[in-house]
């Protein structure tokens, strides 16, 4: 016990000895110099070459009982020109059937297993429990040497990409990144070439086999193991699985440069409705992976508008001006060409503006030196992120590929952070005057026609070139007949749909049908009487999905997931309109001025454009046909939890009962999303049980 206590004692005073040893004074307010950046210890990689040229790379883990296989072609991009969109089309495929299984026998193999699996044109992906390995890669070994390419599978691949496509137009982000593509590479360049309906449509298997058959060969392809697995079974395997893919020669693919602009030009695509416009200032860059010039562009990106909110275009045009939610940049380097971009969504009122401030700090870039303690906060916060990846052992794996592939030195991610930290101020700058253009950019901005004017400043030439959504020339709104209005284009369209007789003449109508959206099929009610009742009600079997009813000035809308609410003042105009058979002919009555702004073409066919204002403020452009007055097309921007978002809406496919015309389909488009609305059964004039109306309903 004595001799416990004693050596107690001798802690605690050697304890005071050290707390009373002077400490050397430390001047707060100066930041600690950075130490000398780590020599990192990253995870090994083993490989080897094939008879038949497929590369293998191999990273063992064993931290969980799981491994992941991709295969990754390295072949050059390719011009598809008038069948744009067969190569993706060739990689999905890939996956929809087999010489001895169908897409849905892959499918449950594949789930059965509790694995995953992929194809793009770009290779093969897919991950398993190491136990189920052998099962696996025979399943994966399948679709890659033995696809079919069903003419059946393409034709349901052909409708579902159309369908997709049709949200595109009236995304703005969307078609920001098609036309900044086209105008910076050039449509002759494989990355400036965009899908549109017509190259789908084009599309024969042929083109999708000959893709396969050119490209998806072992002699340009790396197969990348990762995971629970060593190196003798990856080796096993790969010979088990893939010696019977056979090699051949691989077309290669040489491209004319894409230039920057000899001066500032200015495209403009107009998405009416739009409450914000999608700026994008862009251009091509001559810039290769796995260069110290790349690690200083990196740097230089992080500066500008790379990611977080210490970026000058983040602190300038969302802290400082309230321009936007987010303003980044991106500066990309690439075996072909690489790019600069930098972009936000504005309001449309602002647009001008940020498009200064943007340029504003590119230009400082170029003129100004940045500041040691800004470069030392980049390095911190690439280098943690650095450090972060290496946590995921696919990191590994990418590492390895990317040194094979770019013919980097071994050991150029291990000396990584000490290439990253030998960057200087005065490299950034250097840098900043190779890559950033404010001068000789493609300034992109697809939003409201309001904005158009307030551009041309920033063209060279003074001149903005106006697109459609598809990067055609956009074919300008043609004058209306001298004299006829927006009333005239109403009662021509009351005229085709029955005319106002036999419209005043309903009592009611029952409408039954599907709503098709995301691979599902809702049933649709949708159910009136002209004296004020209204419900609609979807659902998929035996779940309710939306049931909206209104009744004299009552209403209740129940949706899954949220509790029973009435209708907004909004909610009820609508619907009180949507009562009355002929309320084209007094929209006043529900807060609705209505402008005959012209005649546009809308597929083809030459259509009255007439916008509608709600005494709220909200648009919306409704375009009716000049030959038969029918309303074809819809479009507004609605507020879905405070984010402005284009809808569009297509009426096909008319179909007339009891001398009303009704459109028999309906396909709307909204925020990425499409769904279809087909009436199967449509009833005039009928009883409707009064029941069927009750706002109480829960």
């Amino acid at each position: 016990m004595k001799k416990f206590n004693i050596c107690i004692l001798t802690l605690i005073v050697a304890l005071m000895a050290a707390c009373t040893t002077p400490v050397p004074s430390v001047d707060r307010s100066k930041a600690p110099l950075p130490g000398p950046a780590p020599k990192l210890q990253i995870g090994q990689y083993q490989m080897f070459e094939m008879e038949n040229g497929l590369k293998v790379v191999v990273v063992e883990n064993h931290k969980l009982p799981r491994i992941s296989y991709s295969i990754n072609l390295d072949i050059d991009p390719i011009v598809e020109g008038p069948k744009a969109g067969y190569v993706s089309m060739a990689g999905d495929l890939l996956g929809a059937g087999t010489a001895s299984k169908s897409k849905a026998q892959i499918d449950e193999s594949v789930d059965f297993l509790g694995a995953t699996l992929s194809t793009s044109a770009g290779g093969v992906f897919g991950s398993c429990l190491s136990k189920h390995r052998n099962e696996f890669l025979s399943i994966m070994s399948d679709v890659l040497l033995n696809p079919v390419f069903s003419a059946e599978e393409l034709e349901k691949l052909r409708k579902k990409t159309i369908s997709g496509m049709a949200s595109d137009k009236t995304d703005p982000n969307t078609i920001s990144s098609k036309i900044t593509n086209l105008k910076k590479y050039g449509e002759q360049h494989p990355y400036g070439e965009n899908m549109t309906e017509e190259t789908v449509k084009a599309i024969t298997r042929d083109d999708v086999v000959g893709y396969y058959s050119k490209y998806f060969r072992p002699n340009a392809a790396y197969l990348i193991i990762v995971g629970d697995i060593t190196f003798e079974q990856a080796k096993s395997d790969a010979s088990q699985f893939f010696a019977a893919w056979q090699k051949g020669n691989v077309p290669t693919h040489a491209y004319a440069t894409p230039k920057e602009p000899a001066a500032n030009k200015v495209v403009f695509v107009p998405l009416p409705g739009a409450v914000q416009s999608v700026i994008d200032i862009t251009y091509p860059v001559d810039l290769k992976p796995g260069t110290q010039d790349a690690i200083v562009a990196g740097v230089l990106n992080n500066v500008l508008g790379g990611s977080g909110f210490q970026t000058r275009l983040m602190q300038n045009l969302r802290e400082d001006k309230a321009y936007t939610y987010g303003a980044y940049s991106e500066i990309s380097a690439d075996e072909v060409i690489g790019q600069f971009s930098a972009g936000a969504s504005v309001r449309n009122e602002v647009t001008d503006s940020a498009v200064v401030q943007f340029l504003y700090e590119m230009d400082r870039l170029v003129k100004e030196p940045i500041a040691d303690s800004t470069l030392q906060l980049i390095k911190n916060i690439m280098t943690g992120s650095f450090a972060r990846s290496l946590e995921r052992p696919q990191t590994v794996a990418n590492f390895a590929l990317n040194i094979e592939r770019y013919k980097l030195p071994k050991d150029y991610y291990e000396t990584y952070l000490q290439k990253l930290n030998a960057v200087t101020a005065a490299d950034v700058q250097a840098m900043a005057k190779r890559v950033i253009r404010p001068n000789n950019a493609y300034i992109t901005v697809v939003g409201n026609r309001e904005v158009l004017e307030k551009l041309k400043v920033f063209a060279a030439d003074g001149k903005v070139e106006v697109l459609d959504a598809e990067g055609k020339p956009f074919v300008e709104m043609r004058p209306a007949p001298a004299g006829m209005t927006a009333n005239d284009v109403m009662k021509k369209y009351i005229a085709a749909i029955g005319g106002e007789a036999v419209l005043k003449g309903v009592t009611s109508y029952d409408h039954e049908g599907v709503m098709e959206m995301m691979g599902m099929q809702a049933t649709m009610i949708d159910q009136m009487e002209t004296k004020g009742r209204r419900r609609t009600e979807i659902s998929l079997p035996g779940m309710p999905l939306y049931k909206a009813i209104y009744n004299e000035g009552k209403s209740v809308m129940l949706e899954m997931g949220a509790p029973a609410r009435e209708f907004d003042a909004d909610e009820i105009s609508n619907a009180r309109k949507e009562c009355d058979m002929l309320a084209e002919l007094h929209l006043a009555d529900y807060g609705i001025v209505a402008e005959l702004r012209g005649i546009e073409s809308v597929q083809g066919e030459d259509c009255y454009v007439v916008e509608m204002k709600k005494s709220n403020g909200e648009l919306r452009t409704a375009f009716y046909s000049v030959a038969s007055g029918l309303l074809l097309l819809e479009r507004e921007v609605k507020d879905m939890k405070g984010e402005p978002v284009a809808e569009e809406t297509t009426y096909e496919n008319y179909q007339e009962v009891n001398g009303v015309k009704y459109p028999g389909v309906r396909t709307t488009n909204a925020g990425g999303q499409s769904f279809v609305v087909r009436i199967n059964k449509a009833r005039y004039n009928v009883a409707i049980p009064a029941e069927q109306f009750n706002v109480n309903q829960k």
